[in-house]
């Protein structure tokens, strides 16, 4: 019997661009809710008991919610939501993050899809930490400009509709001054950081895509240490990577500016190493997309690892 998914939520912005890429399927059947149903308590139980993978595009409350509605041990959940990414019990479902993810991933019966701004920061970071090439108390301070679908639907209708009573044409803005954004203890657990980092998110006045940089001193690192084994690590560590690209050093010394929209509606990534060994400094910078690799398409990567089916992730061009 083909695996039947339940999306609740699916009406959301992630939720939409889920079910964009699984349109076609025939290796899977769906369970949905008639709209008036999918805000009763009662209706999202029976259906995330009767299904064989729940995936919650929910706020986290809401996605606590719908984890405590789970009586039926053989349910499978997959929370692309924040309230479980550093809760013990739950599999971060970042699958190429280390040695052994997809194993526990395809095991699991609760993963949690990273969030968005981690997904950059941890693929950059926990691979060096582990290397022993970024020590583990280095003073991480990451920056990130995402489009503005981020932040969900809301502000998608204050930059897209003329008519609401938020619209704007802000070219950016910055946010989380007070450092205390919610992704900020997922990035420190995930990348094996031994402090908190310094996170500083923004969205620009574009739909969707990240640009994510990690600014390095050289002269903090063990001695001997270079931007060239950072090059030479992550080329290692995603040498067998599908979706995570590290771009050849050759190819980045020609680079002179990084665009956030280049891999939207893809679930791809690209890692950049610059530095500047006059000043002994290196920036690493992440470019994906926040609804692709950063939230839809790394849900249906994990969907495939959860079920063991054919790893296909389908491209899309949704307008949420």
């Amino acid at each position: 019997m083909k695996p039947l998914i339940f999306i609740d939520g699916e009406a959301g912005t992630t939720g939409l661009q889920i079910f964009s890429r699984l349109k076609g399927r025939t290796d899977i059947r769906f369970l949905a809710l008639d709209e008036n149903e999918r805000k009763d308590p009662d209706r999202r139980s029976e259906a995330i008991n009767h299904c064989d993978l729940a995936i919650l595009c929910l706020p986290d409350i809401a996605a606590k919610e719908a984890v405590s509605f789970v009586k039926n041990p053989s349910v499978k959940i997959l929370d692309a939501s924040s309230a479980h990414r550093t809760v013990e019990g739950w599999v971060y479902g970042f699958p190429e993050m280390t040695e052994g993810q997809p194993d526990r991933i395809s095991s699991a019966m609760r993963v949690s899809n990273p969030g968005c701004y981690p997904t950059g920061a941890v693929a950059i970071l926990r691979p060096l930490v582990e290397a022993g090439l970024i020590p583990a108390d280095y003073p991480v301070s990451v920056h990130a400009i995402s489009g503005y679908s981020g932040s969900g639907k809301s502000l998608i209708d204050a930059y897209e509709n003329e008519d609401s009573a938020n619209f704007t044409t802000t070219p950016y803005r910055g946010y989380g001054l007070n450092l205390e954004h919610k992704h900020t203890a997922e990035i420190e657990k995930k990348s094996s950081l031994a402090y908190r980092p310094i996170f500083f998110p923004a969205y620009g006045k574009y739909r969707q895509g990240i640009v994510l940089t990690i600014p390095i001193h050289l002269r903090l690192l063990k001695p001997g240490v270079t931007a060239a084994h950072f090059q030479q690590h992550l080329e290692w560590h995603y040498r067998s990577s599908k979706y995570i690209n590290v771009i050849e050093r050759d190819k980045v010394e020609d680079i002179t500016a990084v665009e956030p929209e280049i891999l939207n509606n893809t679930n791809d990534m690209n890692i950049y190493v610059f530095h500047n060994a006059k000043h002994n400094q290196a920036m690493l910078v992440a470019v994906y997309d926040n609804l692709g690799k950063g939230a839809s398409g790394a849900a249906v990567q994990n969907m495939n690892i959860m079920l063991g089916l054919e790893d296909a992730i389908s491209n899309v061009n949704l307008a949420a």
